[in-house]
């Protein structure tokens, strides 16, 4: 699989005004081994995005961890938007510990893209999920989420 990472960040911060209010960063999207995707956005530290406790607000960090889901999701089934639309179903956020200074949300596809193609092809709706882990500048684990997908056929 070929990912322009480039091309990924640009159509999602065009088409996801949001993450450029925040000033989400596209540091990757790529391939993995598995053949799944991986992409990792960062949330630069910033008094506009601060909470009471000067740490980015939760709010910031939910967004900035659909959006890194959404980037897996564009890599691994933009070949796809003539066919049908992605949208989030549901999602489900742990904040663990208290986040300081610029974030990082690593997200990855949580089922394999072929599992999830056939099943488009076989004329149904599918779901899966996109496991995100947010962190600080230093890997402390600060969050984990899930963000689940599905790809709605176009009719």
């Amino acid at each position: 699989m070929s990912i322009d990472s480039r091309q990924v960040a640009a159509g999602m911060l065009e088409a996801v005004p949001f993450a450029r209010t925040l000033g989400f960063e596209f540091v990757e999207v790529a391939p993995e081994a598995d053949g799944g995707v991986r992409a990792v956005v960062r949330l630069p530290d910033s008094p506009a995005t601060h909470n009471h406790v000067g740490g980015p607000h939760a709010g910031a960090m939910f967004t900035l961890g659909e959006t890194a889901s959404g980037a897996v999701v564009l890599a691994a089934f933009g070949q796809l938007l003539d066919r049908a639309v992605p949208l989030a179903v549901r999602a489900e956020i742990a904040y663990q510990k208290l986040a300081m200074g610029p974030v990082l949300a690593t997200a990855r596809l949580g089922r394999p893209a072929t599992e999830v193609i056939a099943e488009l092809d076989a004329g149904r709706r599918p779901e899966f999920p996109v496991p995100v882990e947010i962190t600080t500048s230093d890997g402390t684990l600060t969050s984990a989420m899930t963000v689940v997908w599905t790809l709605r056929p176009n009719r």
